[in-house]
């Protein structure tokens, strides 16, 4: 992959000399969803595809930008005094957009670049690909500026402030930290809170880890992710009346159960219901993950899916028949819808000799229910942000 992406950056540049490449992953979350924003724990994992960069230091102050993923586009130029958001800028808001969180950061970016872009994670499949790209960038940023103080954590905060203050989405920091610090066949036990995590190793030789794509688009995502972000922000601010907490990620369910009646409007209930229960089922997977015990951890992975369709309600029709039909399958352990929601993947862990059928009947029938294709993934876990 490399030679063949220096090939393009020559092809476009003119010459390859001296430049870099640059990788980051995308991330399945195995479970805890829509937790990271509520100060509580979540279980992602770094995957082996996501995003290139290739990169070459220019004397001037001129961007240059071409993506391998959108070629009809062309090569784009930019200034390192000009970094705004437009809408016209299309794709080049996420380097736009790193470049001016590095500035807003205190670090100087004293000279321009030529820059390429791939990825390989499906379009829409909701396994943090911005993320990916914000993380490619800022590690590539770190690598030719030399800012030897920045550490991968930042890396990945400086990420979601972009995503946050440059782009307007108020994602939590939780894909862009599997995207920076994922390990190979490890699964990342991160408490959101305080950004205190272990790595837990991910023996599933005995299982197969399978992500669907529903190839269902995810329509007026960011409205309806902010939306349930605000709802948890109200229901918090209702529990802090007559609790000492900072989010509802310190909540026991026993504890929310005994002060739950102090919000008054019953979505945010089911909202704060979520974060709560959500949490403490990542947390009791990260111990059946320890103990090697699938089962536990399959149960798990339905659960929650089942408090995100009813309690979250960013499921979907598409989404939900792909975890019932896999539930069918004998051997499946357990299956979730996993990202933001509203369209994009599911997970399934299975025992490896249901993968054949699993594939044919999930396939089948979730073509007849639907009138979607899907696309299955049978994922290997990868490490983390790096130099190629």
């Amino acid at each position: 992959m490399k030679e063949e992406l220096l090939k393009k950056f020559e092809e476009i540049y003119g010459s390859s000399e001296g430049a870099k490449v640059y990788f980051a992953p995308g991330r399945v979350n195995l479970i805890g969803e829509h937790t990271d924003y509520n100060g509580g724990h979540v279980l992602p994992c770094a995957l082996t595809i996501g995003t290139y960069v290739v990169v070459k230091k220019r004397t001037d102050k001129k961007l240059r930008f071409y993506s391998m993923n959108y070629p009809e586009c062309g090569m784009t130029e930019g200034a390192l005094g000009d970094l705004k958001y437009r809408r016209s800028n299309g794709w080049t808001n996420y380097p736009i957009g790193i470049l001016w969180t590095y500035q807003k950061k205190g670090y100087r970016i004293p000279n321009g670049f030529d820059l390429l872009i791939y990825g390989d994670i499906p379009s829409g499949a909701g396994l943090g690909t911005s993320a990916s790209i914000g993380v490619a960038l800022g590690l590539m940023i770190r690598e030719m500026f030399g800012f030897e103080d920045i550490t991968n954590v930042d890396i990945a905060l400086f990420g979601q402030y972009a995503e946050n203050e440059f782009h307007g989405i108020n994602c939590g920091i939780m894909d862009q930290f599997a995207s920076a610090m994922g390990k190979k066949d490890h699964a990342i036990f991160l408490d959101t809170s305080d950004l205190r995590y272990e790595y837990a190793p991910i023996d599933i030789s005995e299982y197969a880890l399978v992500i669907i794509n529903s190839h269902k688009a995810r329509g007026a995502f960011d409205a309806k992710y902010n939306e349930r972000r605000y709802e948890c922000e109200r229901a918090l601010a209702q529990l802090q009346s007559i609790a000492a907490i900072q989010s509802l990620g310190e909540l026991t369910p026993e504890c929310y159960e005994q002060i739950k009646e102090v919000i008054a409007e019953p979505v945010l209930v089911r909202r704060a219901a979520h974060a709560v229960y959500e949490n403490q089922r990542t947390m009791d997977a990260i111990e059946a993950l320890k103990r090697a015990d699938a089962v536990r951890f399959g149960k798990l992975m339905t659960e929650s899916h089942n408090s995100l369709r009813d309690n979250y309600e960013v499921s979907g029709k598409e989404l939900d028949v792909l975890v019932e039909e896999a539930l069918k399958v004998p051997g499946v352990l357990g299956s979730r819808m996993t990202g933001g929601g509203f369209g994009g993947c599911t997970v399934s862990l299975m025992r490896r000799e249901a993968l054949e059928m699993f594939t044919i009947e999930v396939g089948k029938n979730y073509t007849e229910r639907t009138g979607y294709y899907a696309d299955f993934y049978n994922v290997e876990v990868g490490d983390g942000a790096r130099a190629l």
